[in-house]
């Protein structure tokens, strides 16, 4: 029997994992005026996810057109958070292994007409299709960082029905997104596959000693007229995200230098994940801003 897609109207939308990026995603999907609920086993961060919403919902649905803030729920039961839901987003860390176990989870949970999402940057959803019963409605659906980095790429697992990647075209922009179709398998996919040389090339340049964190991010500045830089990016991030994502580029890519994983190992070593802990290329403490020595 064929796919059917489902219809949103009514539906909650499910996000699974509550990090950085999953409490970002929810917020977005709670601008269409309609349920989202978010899992996830640990409380501290269902805490931190509700918190993240209630704050910035009001703010950034009054930014998106026609845009009512709905409703978000928090839990540690996955059923209950899956039940009835017409799109489910997987954001959990970049681990194949757990990636698998979960989309088997999904597949067993969520509703027969559910579009299973993974929110990866790297790793194409093809990989996970032996895990779920019907590769039909599992699809790439990657975010950068919403509610300022509002593109999200649509990616085919090679199996996905065609519906359901025009379903997402429409109806991710009704939440103040900005969605591109890769049309081929691609690894970063589009603007992830740029940014990924720009980041590694600027870990090579302080691995190197040729220049600090903080001053390729002024240089930056200067150069493109944007804020920030390649580094507070990362530590925005997470750096252990950034190194599992350029681990994965290496295993694909033999060749690639090692100096920039060198760098991000030191950090994650010492515990210097980025914003999250408070530290990273950066100091977030009370003296904010500060360059990590």
């Amino acid at each position: 029997m064929p796919f059917t897609v489902p219809n949103p109207a009514g539906r909650p939308v499910a996000v699974v994992g509550a990090g950085t990026l999953g409490r970002r995603i929810a917020l977005m999907f709670a601008t269409g005026g309609g349920e989202v609920r978010i899992y996830d086993p640990s409380a501290e961060q269902l805490a931190a996810a509700r918190g993240y919403v209630e704050e910035h919902l009001p703010a950034v649905a009054a930014e998106v057109d026609g845009g009512v803030p709905g409703s978000v729920a928090v839990g540690g039961d996955l059923a209950e958070a899956l039940r009835g839901a017409w799109l489910v987003i997987e954001a959990v860390p970049e681990r194949p292994e757990l990636k698998e176990r979960v989309f088997a989870d999904l597949d067993r949970t969520a509703d027969p007409d559910a579009i299973l999402g993974s929110n990866s940057s790297s790793y194409p959803t093809s990989r996970f299709v032996d895990c779920v019963r019907e590769p039909e409605r599992l699809v790439n659906v990657h975010f950068y960082m919403p509610p300022t980095q509002n593109a999200v790429d649509v990616m085919s697992s090679g199996r996905t029905d065609r519906a359901v990647i025009d379903l997402l075209l429409a109806e991710l922009p009704r939440h103040g997104l900005f969605p591109f179709e890769a049309r081929k398998e691609s690894t970063g996919f589009i603007f992830n596959r740029i940014w990924a040389a720009i980041k590694r090339e600027s870990l090579a340049v302080v691995a190197e000693g040729v220049a600090t964190a903080e001053e390729v991010d002024a240089m930056w500045s200067v150069n493109t007229g944007l804020r920030g830089g390649p580094f507070r990016a990362m530590d925005q991030v997470g750096l252990d995200v950034v190194l599992d994502i350029e681990e994965h580029y290496a295993a694909e890519r033999p060749g690639l230098p090692t100096g920039p994983r060198e760098l991000l190992e030191e950090y994650v070593g010492d515990g210097r994940l980025g914003v999250k802990a408070g530290r990273g290329f950066y100091d977030y403490g009370t003296g904010g801003g500060a360059a990590a020595a």
